[in-house]
């Protein structure tokens, strides 16, 4: 299995991004741990563990869409995600439900403020 330590990517309009993310991941247990300058911040649990996430006002957005899966520790996790992401100006792109790649997938999907695919799976069963 490949585990990744972090993943950092630039956003169009940076104060945008940071309300929407620190919105949506709360329900996930993640919260802004760090800002640097005014211009990157990073996202992560509050449990003495590094930040998995960053968002950059430096650099171009990704051109085309980025995809990142989120962990959530139950399905109602990735319910109050869902909601809390389009709470927060998020666009739906997949409501909380089952998904055919395996049976105990539960997904929730939406598009940050540039576009990209974030998603809340769970792979406990039901």
């Amino acid at each position: 299995m490949i585990t990744l330590d972090h993943v950092g990517f630039a956003v169009a309009d940076y104060q945008r991004s940071k309300a929407f993310y620190e919105k949506a991941l709360a329900p996930l247990g993640l919260k802004l741990l760090m800002e640097f300058s005014g211009a990157s911040a990073a996202f992560g649990k509050d449990d003495g563990e590094r930040p998995s996430l960053f968002i950059e006002a430096h650099g171009e957005p990704v051109g085309g869409r980025l995809h990142i899966a989120l962990r959530a520790e139950s399905r109602a996790q990735v319910d109050a995600f869902h909601a809390a992401a389009i709470e927060a100006g998020g666009t739906d792109n997949g409501a909380p439900g089952p998904r055919w790649y395996h049976p105990d997938y539960y997904g929730g999907y939406v598009l940050d403020p540039d576009g990209n695919n974030i998603e809340a799976v769970c792979h406990e069963p039901g």
